[in-house]
């Protein structure tokens, strides 16, 4: 065997020997992942990124910088799979649709009243009544995965619309968003905080607010439409 094959023969057993490995923690990543999406983005397609993020990581770790591999490993597995979302618009169209529509009905409701509008002053700026908006708003949810700078490490530029990797890495826009996310009320920003950061299931949360998991959705949906609001001048 010559020596350049006996080279390419080590580095395939060196990548497999960390597939192996590491297997695990990129299941972990795209089941979490596939928990805050859209029933068509299947795990194996997550896994399939993943494990591209996986070997991009030993090819570029370097443990000087402190991090340990499974650390570092873990951030280009989570980095890959988040770049395949972003790259196909996985938001339905009237789903879009709808959550614009939501926004700027709160937008103007905030507006007239000088605070954040509740459910039933929502529904009246749609023409709606209460349980016609609470079934829109829980649809809402579905526009997740949201990038919640200190609060959570997902993606939210796709719910608001905005050029992803540009919002994303702007500073200003960054900033914008922890703001909006302060601002929102009460319980619309502890759902947020429970599902994004800490991480907890519909149930978990309805557990913590006291309510149903179908009004958790709801919350989740409008607190969504409330931030595209919010951050109108970020959106394309």
């Amino acid at each position: 065997m010559s020596r350049l094959a006996a080279y390419g023969q080590e580095e395939r057993s060196a990548a497999d020997a960390v597939v192996r490995e590491y297997l695990p923690l990129v299941k972990k990543i795209a089941l979490r992942l596939a928990a805050k999406l859209p029933a068509e983005i299947e795990v194996d397609d997550l896994m399939q990124v993943g494990l591209m993020g996986l070997l991009r990581a030993r090819d570029s770790y370097d443990p000087q910088q402190g991090a340990s591999f499974g650390t570092y490993a873990g951030i280009r597995i989570k980095g890959a799979m988040l770049d395949e979302i972003r790259a196909h618009d996985w938001l339905p169209r009237s789903v879009q649709s709808q959550l614009r529509k939501v926004s700027e009905a709160i937008d103007r409701a905030d507006a007239r009243l000088g605070r954040a509008a509740q459910d039933a002053e929502i529904a009246e700026e749609l023409g709606m009544n209460v349980d016609e908006y609470q079934r829109l708003s829980g649809e809402l949810a579905c526009a997740r995965m949201t990038r919640i700078p200190d609060c959570a490490e997902a993606e939210f530029a796709p719910a608001l619309g905005t050029a992803p990797q540009e919002a994303v890495d702007d500073e200003g826009f960054r900033a914008a968003l922890a703001r909006a996310v302060d601002q929102l009320p009460e319980k619309e920003r502890l759902m947020m905080s429970l599902y994004y950061a800490e991480e907890l299931n519909l149930k978990e949360i309805g557990a913590v607010l006291g309510v149903s998991e179908s009004r958790v959705s709801q919350l989740h949906g409008q607190a969504l439409a409330r931030l595209r609001a919010r951050l109108a001048e970020w959106q394309s």
